[in-house]
């Protein structure tokens, strides 16, 4: 399991408190260039747990403009249909979140790959969830992006509580640095782990890719609902 040494965390901490309060809530443009032209909330220390059973749901367009979010959307986000519809969908982005965890997301989705990220999203009033994200990329006949798919579910708190170490990390080189060198820094941890990204998720959630799948699977019944709960989320959340 991967761990990061407590005093650098402590050091770490106290370094990203100080940059956050110095650049405010931070840089909430989407790297693609869109930018969220409503006012953001202020981030509350307060967390939504979510169901882990439930899933949030959202459609975008190529360049992440939100076409339809589901119920539970609504629900956890705190915002009604007429507020999301037609804006970034980097209007949950929380200002914790590193910009090259996006930047690393955005190459995959482009390219028609899935990517599971641990995300920190920031609700109407504040408050902030953690989610594991699943996507499906449409392509047109001519191999253009015509739309994303994304499906959220609750991220286990074991694993949050691991990723939360290496993004304050990241978040303060980009803070201080730049994008790039957090870049770099993320590069430089993956080798020297001798993982993929992919296969440092995976070792964080103590899963295999079949497990993670199954996760994210959408059950035809009532059985099934049941089943998967008993069994997959058992295992995560346990």
């Amino acid at each position: 399991m991967y761990t990061l040494d407590e005093k650098k965390l402590r050091e770490t901490n106290n370094k990203v408190e100080t940059l956050l309060k110095k650049h405010q809530i931070g840089n909430h443009s989407d790297i693609s260039g869109n930018n969220v032209n409503q006012k953001h909330p202020i981030p509350i220390d307060k967390e939504i747990n979510l169901d882990p059973s439930k899933t949030i749901m959202s459609k975008t367009d190529a360049r992440g403009i939100i076409e339809y979010a589901n119920s539970y959307f609504m629900e956890i986000s705190g915002y009604e249909e007429y507020e999301l519809m037609g804006q970034p969908h980097n209007i949950i982005r929380h200002p914790d979140m590193p910009q090259v965890i996006f930047k690393l997301l955005w190459e995959r989705i482009n390219k028609g790959e899935n990517i599971h990220a641990f995300v920190k999203n920031l609700a109407k009033d504040g408050r902030y969830y953690w989610v594991l994200t699943n996507f499906e990329t449409k392509f047109d006949e001519n191999g253009a992006i015509v739309s994303h798919y994304a499906r959220r579910k609750a991220a286990p708190r074991s694993a949050v509580y691991e990723i939360e170490k290496l993004y304050k990390t990241l978040r303060a080189i980009e803070l201080r640095q730049d994008m790039k060198t957090a870049e770099n820094y993320f590069k430089g941890l993956l080798e020297e782990k001798q993982m993929t990204y992919d296969d440092f998720i995976l070792n964080l959630l103590n899963i295999d890719k079949q497990v993670m799948a199954t996760y994210f699977d959408v059950p035809n019944t009532e059985k099934q609902r049941n089943s998967k709960k008993r069994g997959i989320i058992g295992r995560l959340f346990s």
